[in-house]
């Protein structure tokens, strides 16, 4: 990975000689030296745990709130949109695999203070804060920690789009500054996240309910044929969302289509549809996307 711009010391880590032991995420990383974690961005070097993405970005973009996807928080308003480099996930339909899984992603260098000037200069758009995208912002945690709170003390909004898989602590931390989530629930099976997203379910739905508790919360789930769409399953979804988070958060259910590692056919519009017919029997707010 290139290395051009500076390298931000890593939140949450112990030393664990000759490694370092990372606690930002469940993956709980103990980093040899010279080496990274499971999310490509986080360096051991010499007993210090760094950041490698901070300040990097490889997507910017003012895009409608309703792409991210929040279709009940600022309705018709826009977003400056930032991503970065890295993901602690391995999907294997990843649809940003360019930039969440490769090392040359190209990059700009954006300070937390030029993120700020870029979201006040960008309101004449109607825009209204920052979303940290594209990419999973969990592992850009230094630099959302850095970027949030200026964001939030200039009165506009912090949205984060991501897969959960993130600690309580640094959750909690961060909670103050974020004014609005959407979530993947990417399945409702310990296998499904395993074996299709190298990680583990229990930690993401511990997230879900953290976000809940302090901030706007829609969860989506992409559908995808022969993995996590048997009726049975999606049922315990929208019932757990239903009674965990309120039968009042926002689900957005989107179609699948091949990318990356899957080559599978495109989600029959079929399916979709009689997804969408069970979580409204369940769930008040039901978003169909891709379709």
């Amino acid at each position: 990975m290139e290395e051009a711009g500076p390298l931000r010391e890593a939140l949450f880590y112990d030393p664990d000689p000759p490694k370092v032991h990372c606690r930002l995420c469940p993956w709980h990383c103990h980093i040899p030296e010279g080496k990274v974690g499971v999310c490509r961005v986080r360096m051991n070097e010499k007993g210090t745990l760094f950041s490698l993405n901070y300040g990097k970005v490889t997507g910017l973009s003012i895009d409608p709130i309703e792409k991210k996807p929040l279709r009940r928080f600022h309705p018709g308003s826009q977003i400056l949109s930032f991503g970065s480099l890295g993901c602690n996930f391995d999907c294997g339909f990843c649809q940003n695999y360019h930039i969440a899984h490769r090392d040359d992603a190209e990059f700009r260098l954006i300070p937390p203070e030029e993120a700020l000037r870029l979201a006040e200069e960008t309101k004449v758009y109607g825009n209204i804060g920052i979303a940290y995208t594209y990419s999973e912002p969990s592992v850009w945690y230094e630099y959302i920690i850095d970027t949030a709170p200026l964001i939030h003390e200039a009165g506009m909004k912090n949205v984060l789009v991501t897969n959960g898989y993130l600690e309580a602590e640094p959750i909690k931390d961060m909670l103050p500054y974020i004014d609005a989530v959407n979530l993947d629930i990417k399945g409702f099976t310990e296998d499904y996240y395993h074996g299709v997203c190298k990680g583990r379910l229990e930690p993401v739905l511990t997230a879900a309910k953290l976000y809940k508790s302090a901030c706007h919360l829609e969860v989506t789930t992409l559908v995808v044929p022969g993995h996590n769409d048997r009726e049975e399953e999606l049922v315990e979804l929208f019932d757990w969302v239903a009674r965990e988070l309120g039968r009042d958060t926002p689900i957005h259910l989107s179609r699948y289509f091949p990318q990356y590692k899957f080559k599978e056919q495109p989600t029959p519009r079929e399916t979709m549809l009689r997804a969408g017919e069970l979580a409204r029997e369940r769930l008040d707010h039901v978003y169909l996307g891709n379709i």
